[in-house]
């Protein structure tokens, strides 16, 4: 009898990881890194950067490239830089990116304003550059 309870209690602790994940999963979040255009080894964007951090044969990475890449052409100021996460180790273990595509949104100075493990929702990405572009004096 006591290896049912084992096995249910293993059933249940693998069913709320995977909801916990499932909630957290393409989540944009607040944070208090930074990041400068030397460090990123591109120019930041006028008004802020999407840094995708990606490997060779992350199948999600592709999809969230399509997805910053279409935010940044459609919200003007925006330019969005894809990191090989192999490559850049030295910005991995920085940033703390524990899986790609990890996306950091970057105000105008380089400030990391959201972070999103896993694929993100592009309206996500909107609504995370519309929550700090709206305050922001440059804007005309």
């Amino acid at each position: 009898m006591t290896g049912w309870w084992m096995v249910l209690a293993t059933l249940a602790l693998g069913t709320v990881i995977g909801v916990v994940k499932l909630r957290r999963d393409g989540r944009l979040r607040e944070s208090g890194q930074s990041l400068t255009a030397h460090a990123l080894g591109h120019e930041l964007g006028e008004r802020a950067t999407l840094v995708q951090f990606s490997t060779a044969f992350c199948q999600p990475c592709r999809a969230t490239r399509r997805v910053l890449a279409e935010v940044s052409a459609l919200v003007p100021g925006v330019s969005h830089v894809e990191i090989d996460a192999e490559s850049r180790l030295d910005l991995v273990r920085e940033l703390d990116i524990m899986r790609t595509p990890t996306v950091l949104v970057l105000d105008g100075g380089g400030a990391v304003v959201k972070r999103a493990s896993g694929q993100p929702r592009k309206a996500d990405v909107i609504a995370a550059l519309g929550a700090f572009l709206s305050h922001d004096p440059d804007e005309k």
